[in-house]
């Protein structure tokens, strides 16, 4: 697996999702970035990013979110795709203390068309940058069932999604753990939701959408993606 990590100053979890196996083929470079959010760029960051010519831009975030940490896409005239994709707020799932396991088939049930509105902005234009506020679950749970359906090898997905982990530095998890415990003191599972990004857990839920559905990209056609959808995505992901 050779993803990499481009440098863009004040970007959050950035990486092209190039390089990952797929049977007898790769994922292609500089076709599918992820993210987490993109408020902090700097100047520097912003052209960095411009460089990366990309075609559309796609925020998973709630309206809070965006809110209160805009992204400065306007210097680059980036359309962008805005698709939240938690049914209520990223706040509301904080306050049912799920653990990030049930927090992820949750998704996938409840926000089935949104992850398919999702898969279809990857398949139309590409370079595509998928982004919400951290890039780990949102655009963990979106980008793996994208891969997956493309045909992309499932321990290198999941390898792609525990990376994240290591994205996020310390200071920024203490600071994140610290202001969501104030406001939940009794939340079991908060430093499992904030920090982590468990290998087992998206391998999980990959081997349960493929025990429900047969594949992800049946998950995908059951919520109304087309064969001929799903051929250009992994048309255009996979080389």
């Amino acid at each position: 697996m050779t993803t990499s990590v481009p440098d863009v100053p004040g970007a959050v979890n950035l990486r092209d999702v190039g390089g990952l196996r797929a049977g007898a083929g790769m994922t292609r470079h500089g076709v599918l970035y992820r993210s987490g959010n993109l408020a902090r760029l700097t100047g520097s960051g912003i052209v960095a990013l411009g460089t990366f010519g990309l075609r559309r831009v796609i925020d998973l975030r709630d309206d809070d979110e965006v809110a209160h940490a805009p992204s400065p896409l306007e210097a680059l005239g980036l359309p962008v795709l805005r698709v939240p994709l938690f049914l209520g707020s990223a706040e509301s799932f904080l306050a049912r203390d799920l653990p990030l396991a049930e927090l992820y088939r949750s998704l996938v049930d409840d926000s089935a068309t949104r992850v398919v509105e999702v898969v279809r902005g990857i398949a139309r234009d590409q370079p595509v940058l998928v982004h919400c506020t951290v890039g780990k679950d949102r655009t963990g749970v979106t980008v793996a069932i994208a891969l997956a359906a493309a045909g992309v090898d499932t321990e290198d997905i999941v390898a792609d999604y525990a990376r994240t982990e290591a994205h996020l530095p310390e200071w920024r998890n203490t600071a994140v753990v610290a202001h969501l415990r104030r406001i939940h003191p009794h939340a079991r599972h908060l430093e499992e939701l904030a920090t982590t990004s468990p290998a087992p857990v998206m391998r999980g839920l990959l081997g349960d959408v493929a025990a429900r559905y047969g594949s992800a990209a049946d998950y995908l056609r059951a919520h109304g993606m087309s064969d001929d959808e799903l051929a250009e995505l992994g048309r255009v992901l996979i080389a």
